[in-house]
């Protein structure tokens, strides 16, 4: 995973605020080809071992309701470049007319869905993304056009890398549909509340990128999909935050 040279990236992201995270990115080139390197090896031997694991979920997908097992929607990686994702199906057939975000209880989701979806199940395929180069263990978490189309400036420093499977934002957001429930308009709080809080945490692993450091969100995500309750006050982050840079 080579970062490629300024004058290459898309015109929309060669602007001040993506160059302070394209500076610092700059300069861990070899844990960029470390992380790769990870990627490549560690989701070839995941897949040959979970073979059988993909097998039973397709029956039992194929089993509940009609569809494909798995389901292709367009997501943004690296660079802004678009592919489709692979993960699951979780949903009725053609549940993407309905709406782009997922909110508790959905009335989309299948019986079986339902159960994929709490242990996160459905996202063990997006192994193959990563061994095409698509998508990385530890990165932004795809979002579908719609949603990066309302990207800041500053955000779209996150397109410096592939998407991810997990990251800290992921992890503290793990029930991002529970905070939906209650929304009258579920794409407004998602683009104004929920999309703006998880990019201060992607933007921050942009900044302070690491291959231990990723290393490190791997094992809370097992963690987290344990049980594990990982909960932190982002305004009270923020503001010490800031206190360090006025200091």
């Amino acid at each position: 995973m080579i970062l490629c040279k300024w004058e290459q990236l898309p015109k929309e992201m060669q602007t001040d605020a993506v160059r302070q995270y394209y500076n610092a990115l700059k300069h861990k080139q070899f844990s960029l080809v470390l992380k790769r390197i990870f990627d490549i090896i560690v989701s070839a031997i995941m897949l040959v071992i979970l073979l059988p694991v993909f097998i039973i979920l397709a029956i039992l997908i194929k089993a509940d309701s009609q569809g494909p097992v798995f389901y292709r929607q367009e997501r943004v990686t690296q660079y802004g470049r678009k592919y489709k994702i692979f993960k699951f199906r979780t949903m009725v057939t053609d549940a993407d007319k309905y709406a782009k975000v997922t909110v508790n209880n959905d009335s989309r989701i299948t019986c079986i869905g339902a159960k994929i979806r709490k242990y996160r199940l459905d996202e063990i395929c997006q192994l193959i993304d990563i061994l095409r180069g698509t998508m990385t263990f530890v990165g932004t978490r795809p979002e579908v056009p719609k949603y990066v189309e309302c990207y800041s400036d500053e955000m779209l420093a996150t397109l410096l890398l592939p998407a991810g499977v997990t990251s800290e934002a992921s992890i503290y957001y793990k029930d991002e549909a529970q905070l939906l429930d209650s929304a009258d308009d579920v794409d407004k709080i998602y683009i104004e509340k929920i999309l703006p809080d998880k990019m201060y945490y992607n933007l921050r692993e942009i900044k302070n990128f690491s291959f231990w450091h990723d290393i490190k969100i791997m094992f809370m995500t097992v963690f987290a999909v344990l049980g594990k309750e990982y909960t932190i006050d982002i305004i009270t982050e923020k503001m010490e935050e800031e206190e360090i840079v006025v200091k």
